[in-house]
């Protein structure tokens, strides 16, 4: 009977316990990524709340209700986003001056448009929807757009994906097939017949 090569066993049984590990950590993630969504959808229901001077270290206020005043517009930026249509286009957002001296200011999505030039907005009172922003890491996203644009597309949970109890099956089914392609490798090694000693010829002369 053939011995168990060790070193590549170990090598596989290392393998599949990592992939295994990593399926456990996506289920896991997945239960945080539920409690994050059920907190979003909490706060979509909860009163309004002043849009805050300091943004929390933490996606607490996320799709929350909010108001603030833009004394002044320092600039534009326009990135690629959609109205509450769904058509593709430009977001128009403004960085805004609050006052108080206090904060980097305010962020507010005024309004979707097909065009990238920036809007004659000069400030003023701001209700809407706080959204995730990736230079600073939240916005507001006006429910009533600025003048020569349409209302953008609210912050919404189902932009939030929670695709990790797929990710948890496809570590699975990688543990899975390596262990069946190496218990077939190590059944066919034990059923390969052993190589015979090479017969050597009688030499010449001998009866």
């Amino acid at each position: 009977m053939k011995r168990l090569p060790l070193i590549p066993t170990l090598i596989v049984a290392l393998a599949v316990l990592t992939m295994i590990g990593l399926g456990v950590w996506q289920l896991r993630r997945a239960e945080w990524k539920d409690g994050l969504l059920a907190r979003y959808a909490t706060a979509r229901t909860l009163p309004a709340t002043a849009f805050p001077a300091i943004p929390p270290a933490d996606d607490a206020l996320l799709f929350r209700r909010a108001s603030g005043f833009c004394l002044e517009v320092t600039g534009w930026r326009a990135t690629s986003g959609r109205n509450r249509a769904g058509t593709a286009g430009w977001r128009h957002i403004a960085a805004c001056r609050t006052g108080g001296g206090e904060g980097p200011g305010m962020q507010v999505d005024m309004g979707w448009s097909n065009r990238a030039d920036a809007p004659d907005w000069r400030g003023g009172r701001v209700e809407g929807v706080i959204g995730p922003d990736s230079k600073h890491r939240i916005l507001l996203v006006a429910t009533q757009a600025a003048p020569g644009l349409v209302p953008s597309a609210l912050p919404s949970t189902d932009d939030v994906p929670n695709n990790h109890r797929s990710y948890a099956v496809q570590w699975f089914a990688f543990a899975a097939v390596a262990a069946i392609i190496y218990t077939l490798a190590l059944r066919r090694r034990r059923t390969a017949p052993l190589p015979q000693p090479a017969v050597r010829p009688p030499a010449a002369g001998s009866d």
